[in-house]
């Protein structure tokens, strides 16, 4: 799901991230329960007595619906992935607690994740949420050169997570941090926060008189794994904690390796438009109750990402 700092952000590694595989497009799944009801149904039973904490923070087309549509790319694990057909994670069991406090039911649908924020705004989602870092590019709908793109994002921060540098197992190269890479391969997902420290990083690398880092930007974050562990690139640089992940995962822990300290940490956001102010605020204060109650430390504990907790949300606090 990091332009400076993380992911899949593009916090990238952040959605993305990512009930059946569509073999040529998206991916519809819920992040918890049975779609069963009827539309009418759905829309009575959520008018009439609906006794969740902030249903009524919500704006009338959800309280009616009972459903908020949600965009991931489900290819990061811990945060979002796919297992037996089904889209786990911790963005859908955040979503899930989120849910109970709103009174509605959070609908998953993957796709890619460069192009979610467009998905956002031009209505196919109501939100997007896949560890997509939160900063000021994505805030302003601005492309890397400043230029003006779109209307922009709001975030509703809810995790931290840096960027990291993984590599095949034993570390052929010796690298130890993201300044290692001048003049060598690096994988990375097209479009995250962290192909842009890779970006910055070259830069610096040219700076200083070094080769250029060889950038190996790839759709998906599957591919860039399969080019480090081929040996095509010496490293690939994703978010932290899905670099953990990957490291303790993949093969039994046999394949990959975390090098080095993360860099970079910021704030990943659920990304709402900028029109769309009441869902934002509803939200915001769904994540501050679930952290309150304590369900939210429970889901990123239950996932190994508890590094990312933070104590209270906040609106577009990313840079």
């Amino acid at each position: 799901m990091t332009a400076s700092t993380l992911c899949r952000t593009t916090a990238k590694s952040r959605i993305a991230a990512v009930c059946a595989v569509a073999v040529a497009g998206t991916l519809l799944l819920t992040a918890c329960g049975d779609q069963t009801d009827s539309g009418s149904k759905k829309a009575a039973d959520s008018t009439s007595g609906n006794s969740a904490p902030l249903f009524d923070k919500l704006p009338e087309k959800y309280q009616k619906s009972g459903v908020i549509k949600v965009g991931t790319n489900a290819e990061y694990a811990p945060m979002e992935s796919v297992e037996n057909g089904k889209i786990v994670g911790v963005d859908p069991d955040l979503a899930e607690a989120l849910g109970k406090q709103l009174g509605v039911k959070f609908e998953f649908t993957s796709g890619s994740f460069d192009g979610l924020i467009t998905a956002l705004n031009t209505g196919r989602h109501d939100i997007a949420m896949s560890s997509i870092t939160d900063n000021k590019q994505r805030q302003e709908g601005l492309d890397d050169s400043g230029k003006k793109l779109g209307k922009g994002v709001d975030f509703v921060d809810y995790f931290l997570a840096g960027t990291a540098v993984y590599t095949k197992k034993g570390n052929p190269e010796g690298i130890k941090s993201i300044e290692d890479l001048c003049g060598k391969g690096a994988a990375v997902q097209r479009g995250t926060t962290y192909e842009k420290a890779l970006q910055k990083q070259s830069k610096a690398c040219t700076d200083g008189g070094k080769k250029a880092v060889d950038i190996q930007s790839f759709e998906n974050d599957t591919e860039a794994q399969t080019r480090v562990k081929s040996g095509g690139a010496v490293a690939g640089v994703n978010d932290y904690p899905v670099a953990l992940d990957l490291a303790r995962k993949a093969n039994g822990g046999k394949d990959f390796e975390v090098v080095g300290e993360q860099v970079d940490a910021g704030p990943f956001g659920i990304a709402v438009n900028k029109d769309n102010t009441e869902l934002r605020d509803a939200l915001k204060e769904a994540v501050d109750a679930i952290i309150a109650d304590g369900s939210y430390q429970k889901v990123l504990d239950k996932w190994g990402a508890g590094t990312g907790a933070i104590d209270k949300a906040a609106v577009n606090g990313g840079k």
